[in-house]
């Protein structure tokens, strides 16, 4: 009874039903959204890690790369450049050349790649190993490339293989990875020369950056893949278990080089991970192989400790060990987590309802200002907004409908208005597809504009919702100007397109969901100032002052100014992401986050008018 009481009562108050309900229940989304993703580093919230796939049998197989082979690895590494241009190790190999243009900057490499033919396979799979010439780091990977180089002469002689393993040495870490991997799925660009070798499918990739000199610590394994694409758990726990528990080295990610297990560090090392994954940047060279399934990962040595190349290389060989012992493509790991520490997870089912909510909290309020343009009292047909002279309903225009009327109206007793969906409809479409123009000019213009171009746009910004606010006031040149119904219906076509968005972006890439949320919250309660000029100017003033710092271009100004990366640097590393890697982050800041934000300025904007 007191159930019933209480939904009775709700719906007697319609200043409850449509405004403050909504308004709470999208704010409760946001702040639970953002607690759930902080208790995350919690143990009652996290697992530890595990391998899946028993084939992979980590760590039971006795590697034997060490002594003699520590002089191969001198001696090539004298006549490493020799080596490279007569052929490693006297496999078959083959050199393929490439070329890329982006934002002005042409790109050109040749890459040098061989293959060792499993004695007992039948060239159906293969294992890839990498070395670029030069790091992600932009460093030279000399002892890398020798030990790659090593690593083919000593595999070359052992007969257990199954898979085929080839040995990639491309220029760098950016281009030739990805011009070979495109080459190898003939879904290369004319500029990319096709593969004169090939072998099977590939079933894993290892990268090898070992850039230094002395002896390292550690061993920093990085993950993270094009468009927030991860590898399966299985690669990395099998990496991670080989290291720690057959080698001796212990492993550490996200640039976490002192992690205590604390709820900070925990905490720290699922932001570094979001960061990356919501950029949906390649982070290394391995980052090439996730848009065609094949799991890979970077093993970098660093810091300063008693571990020489040929533990890295025995670490490498029992790596390639067990994904020789693989039967089928992994598979029953997890795709979808998030890494706190080395041994200790966050898997989809867990984390995705923090996206969720924030995503929610659009749709909620979109319902509600759906349902608020549909009813307006019998008592007030013809108050218009912005007037306190009642007309006749002859002089009232079908389907007008104040947001006094809209919020005050009882749903019994009340008449049904006719929503009036043309102009809400073509302006929110139409700005979605002008979000196809910034995301043109920035993925097309040569690099050195790009830095004037984000302070044009911030202009742009600025001048351009003031612009459609005057326009809609105006009634955009015909006889009749908006009514209110129409911007609250623009407001929820919005939200509408905005949460699903997001919620379906949160499947694919979480973390850049939950950014863009997060960035937008402010939209949803975002509406039409109300009341005397005196008090809407300075209101509508601020309000768009302050909702112009979370423009795209003015948070890529904060965040590179904060950085301290020029904004050029950042803009042309997005444009070779979308030329050469096929990123599509771009497309989610342009065409779902700044329409988004534009509608918010209309709307604040038209109470200006």
């Amino acid at each position: 009874m007191a159930l019933k009481s209480a939904i009775r009562n709700l719906r007697n108050n319609p200043q409850l039903l449509f405004v403050r309900l909504p308004n709470i229940l999208s704010f409760l989304c946001i702040v639970v959204g953002v607690v759930w993703l902080l208790l995350l580093p919690l143990n009652d919230y996290s697992r530890q890690t595990y391998i899946s796939e028993n084939a992979l049998l980590p760590g039971q197989v006795h590697a034997y790369f060490t002594g003699s082979e520590q002089n191969i690895f001198r001696g090539y590494k004298k006549e490493i450049q020799a080596l490279i241009q007569e052929g490693p190790a006297g496999l078959k190999v083959a050199t393929q050349k490439y070329e890329y243009t982006s934002a002005g900057i042409g790109y050109q490499g040749e890459n040098v790649y061989g293959i060792i033919h499993a004695p007992r396979g039948d060239a159906t799979e293969a294992i890839v190993l990498v070395a670029a010439w030069k790091t992600a780091d932009d460093e030279l990977n000399l002892n890398g490339v020798t030990l790659a180089l090593t690593l083919a002469r000593y595999f070359k002689r052992w007969s257990l293989w199954s898979k085929d393993i080839i040995f990639v040495f491309p220029p760098d870490s950016k281009t030739g990875t990805q011009a070979w991997i495109d080459a190898y799925h003939d879904l290369h660009p004319a500029t990319v020369q096709p593969l004169p070798l090939k072998s099977g499918a590939l079933q894993g990739a290892l990268v090898i950056e070992y850039p230094f000199e002395n002896h390292f610590h550690t061993l920093h394994i990085v993950y993270d893949g094009v468009n927030g694409q991860l590898p399966n758990l299985d690669l990395f726990n099998t990496a991670v278990a080989i290291a720690g528990g057959q080698m001796g080295i212990g492993a550490n990610l996200q640039e976490m080089w002192k992690h205590d297990d604390s709820y900070q560090d925990r905490l720290k090392t699922i932001l570094r991970g979001m960061t990356k994954q919501g950029l949906g940047y390649a982070t290394g060279a391995h980052s090439s192989f996730m848009p065609y399934h094949i799991d890979a990962i970077t093993l970098q040595p660093k810091g300063e400790g008693w571990e020489d190349e040929m533990a890295l290389g025995r670490t490498i060989e029992s790596l390639c060990r067990s994904l020789n012992n693989l039967l089928e493509h992994l598979h029953q790991s997890f795709f979808f987590y998030l890494l706190m520490q080395s041994n200790r997870f966050v898997s989809i089912g867990t984390y995705l309802p923090s996206a969720m909510l924030i995503a929610g909290n659009f749709t909620i309020m979109a319902i509600a200002l759906w349902m608020r343009t549909g009813y307006y009292s019998d008592s007030k047909p013809g108050v218009s907004a912005g007037s306190d002279t009642p007309k006749s309903k002859s002089e009232k225009p079908s389907g007008t409908v104040t947001e006094k009327e809209v919020t005050e109206s009882k749903l019994n007793g009340s008449t049904v208005a006719e929503r009036v969906l043309a102009l809400p409809l073509t302006l929110v479409s139409g700005l979605h597809l002008i979000g196809l123009v910034p995301l043109w000019i920035f993925n097309t213009i040569f690099h050195q504009y790009f830095t004037a171009a984000t302070y044009i746009f911030v202009g742009v910004d600025v001048v351009l919702p003031l612009i459609l606010a005057a326009l809609l006031s105006n009634g955009l040149g015909i006889s009749r100007p908006i009514v209110p119904q129409q911007y609250l219906l623009i407001k929820s076509f919005a939200l509408l397109l905005l949460g699903l968005s997001l919620s379906t972006l949160a499947t694919l890439n979480f973390s850049l969901s939950f950014m863009i949320g997060l960035l937008c919250a402010p939209l949803t309660f975002i509406t039409r100032i109300q009341g005397a000029a005196a008090v809407r100017y300075p209101i509508s003033v601020l309000g768009l002052a302050l909702l112009n710092l979370l423009s795209p271009p003015a948070v890529l100004i904060g965040v590179c100014w904060y950085t301290g990366v020029p904004i050029e640097t950042v803009l042309t590393q997005a444009a070779f992401g979308w030329d050469v890697w096929g990123m599509w982050t771009q497309v989610v800041v342009w065409c779902v986050w700044w329409p988004a934000w534009l509608i918010g300025c209309v709307l604040l904007g038209s109470s200006m008018f």
